[in-house]
């Protein structure tokens, strides 16, 4: 569990006014000195992030964020980090000073909470400091963060939460093993190029890989130059490895549409992600765009991590040529990478975003809502990718009816 890639782990965010004792909180939770604690208000200057693993829950991702009550120029750029960090929390954490109580900043981040649909706990911190210790209303909890006073209870709430909130939503759909039976042969096609790192898989594949095999079926990873000599191999049928499903890097969909067979089911692993984070109609959807764009339009080009561009670099450079040669328009395209995604849309015509396996489901749900509420249509780089192949049904057929 200490392995697991951050885009799977609880996000739990902890908010709340300077000096409350926030960054005391998030190191008695875990045990460790992960953040700076002084009692000068503002010392915590940007969000401090920590993947670890923290039972009853599990894999975590702890957030600490700045006082939401900063003041000044600088002190409403951490307001608006901050502000970023409730996007991707799946659990928010307010901790409140329990000698002074509730200020309107505290009533001003529940509303955010409540807005967002985040599930929350308020956390009233230095209780040890009451000559009386108050009776906790539903959702709230009395704790001392400096005497570790109900800190294992503090940790089972927050296992209660996430649990409750997993049973709200149902869950979110396997990559793909949910489509598979065991003994089934899937072929990945995976392409060792100037962008792939040195001596392993980039996530999505390694993550793609473990769920076929935890339905029982095989794998084969091939690079692109052989897989027209795998699929005349496995079309023996005294073998019997002819694939059910060939999954391809999005960037040789052309190439790959081509070489196998039309009774062979072919996605690519971006198009798996966005099934998997529950946006595949509406990037379905917002993929048609492409036949109505106009010169002068506005493209976004949004990537989930950060990386050293290449001379051939898809975001940057490949995607912005492929639409501009299919769509024969005089195009602008504008680029954000990371956890920087623009609060404002309307400059757009139409986002295109990355799979989106480095961002937790929230986050990428979060974005997905911005462009709706903002009606400006987002899609995916594999499903505008099989768009532009003329293979974009194809690519999606497997998908029917789950």
């Amino acid at each position: 569990m200490n392995e697991s890639p951050s885009a799977q782990r609880i996000h739990i965010g902890i908010f709340g006014k300077r000096n409350v004792g926030k960054s005391s909180l998030i190191n008695a939770v875990t045990g460790q000195d992960l953040a700076v604690v002084s009692n000068v208000p503002g010392t915590t200057t940007d969000p401090v992030i920590k993947a670890m693993e923290l039972l009853p829950i599990g894999p975590v991702v702890l957030i600490d964020t700045p006082g939401f009550d900063d003041e000044g120029t600088l002190g409403e750029q951490r307001v608006r980090k901050t502000r970023q960090i409730l996007n991707r929390s799946d659990i928010a954490l307010l901790v409140v000073d329990a000698v002074t109580g509730k200020t309107p900043t505290d009533n001003e981040l529940i509303d955010l909470f409540q807005e967002k649909n985040i599930p929350y706990l308020v956390v009233w911190n230095k209780c040890d400091l009451l000559s009386n210790l108050p009776d906790a209303v539903q959702n709230e909890l009395f704790v001392s963060a400096t005497a570790t006073f109900q800190i294992a209870e503090l940790k089972n709430r927050l296992a209660d939460l996430h649990l409750a909130a997993v049973r709200s939503a149902g869950g979110t759909p396997p990559l793909v093993s949910d489509l598979l039976q065991p003994g089934d042969v899937v072929v990945l096609v995976i392409p060792i190029d100037s962008a792939a790192p040195k001596g392993r898989l980039i996530l999505p594949q390694h993550q793609t890989i473990r769920d076929i095999l935890e339905a029982q079926a095989t794998a084969i990873a091939v690079r692109e130059t052989q897989l027209s000599h795998l699929i005349r191999t496995a079309s023996n049928p005294d073998l019997g490895l002819l694939p059910k499903l060939v999954i391809t890097d999005s960037q040789l969909f052309g190439n790959v549409a081509a070489t196998i067979p039309e009774n062979i089911f072919l996605t690519s692993f971006s198009i798996l992600f966005a099934r998997h984070k529950g946006l595949l109609h509406d990037a379905v959807e917002g993929a048609k765009i492409l036949d109505i764009l106009a010169d002068g339009d506005t493209i976004l080009i949004a990537e989930g991590c950060t990386h050293h561009r290449q001379c051939d670099d898809i975001g940057t450079v490949k995607l912005p040529k492929w639409i501009t040669d299919y769509t024969g328009k005089n195009l602008n395209f504008a680029f954000t990478s990371g956890r920087e995604f623009p609060e404002d849309l309307s400059p757009y015509r139409l986002a295109v975003h990355c799979g989106g396996c480095m961002l937790n489901d929230r986050e990428m749900l979060y974005r997905a809502k911005c462009a709706l509420d903002q009606n400006v249509p987002m899609t995916n780089y594999g499903i505008l990718i099989a768009h532009i192949n003329g293979i974009l049904k194809r690519s999606v057929a497997m998908f029917s009816g789950r």
